[in-house]
């Protein structure tokens, strides 16, 4: 579940680089942007590409460099997370990433009202405290893939109505088996 999420965020972090990808093609012939031509403040931020930034696509470094701008707007703790997440990403073996922007795309195609919901879930995750999130990953990791399967499909099909009484359900369980009851 932690990958899961963790590959989640990377993607969506991710997002800009695709469309690179995607932009290389038009751009074509195109120089990309050399390392110099980058003020102090894009050099810090992109620094985790700096030893191999002249071997990046055209259209990557200029996505790159225009992410930049967004970092810019960001408050210090937001770029921090950003940092490590880039970080994070940058660690994942090759097999693991293209994992995650599989799960990305699937994730675009999905329609919007899912994918909000996707979102809301996952905020009430990340607002979990973090003994209960490590119990949810124990929890899932322990099921078997039949397992994990049907858990989701009963969660895609259930109404909100439903989800709303599991999750009391849940909030009950753990508060009689806190305490002692």
């Amino acid at each position: 579940m932690k990958r899961w999420i963790a590959g989640v965020l990377a993607a969506a972090l991710l997002a800009g680089a695709a469309n690179a990808r995607a932009g290389d093609a038009t751009a074509a012939g195109q120089p990309g942007v050399s390392w110099q031509r980058l003020s102090p403040e894009q050099q810090r931020a992109l620094s985790p590409y700096r030893n191999r930034w002249d071997q990046l696509p055209p259209g990557q470094q200029r996505a790159l460099t225009q992410g930049t701008g967004r970092t810019n707007s960001m408050t210090p703790e937001q770029r921090a997370r950003a940092e490590q997440r880039m970080k994070q990403w940058q660690g994942m073996p090759p097999a693991e990433r293209e994992r995650v922007r599989e799960r990305y795309q699937q994730f675009k195609q999905l329609p919007p009202d899912e994918q909000q919901r996707l979102r809301e879930n996952f905020q009430r995750y990340r607002e979990l405290p973090p003994e209960q999130r490590e119990q949810l990953h124990d929890r899932w990791s322990e099921m078997s893939p039949q397992e994990r399967e049907r858990m989701r499909d009963q969660w895609r099909n259930a109404s909100p109505e439903q989800r709303e009484k599991a999750h009391k359900q849940h909030q009950d369980k753990k508060h009689q088996e806190r305490d002692g009851g």
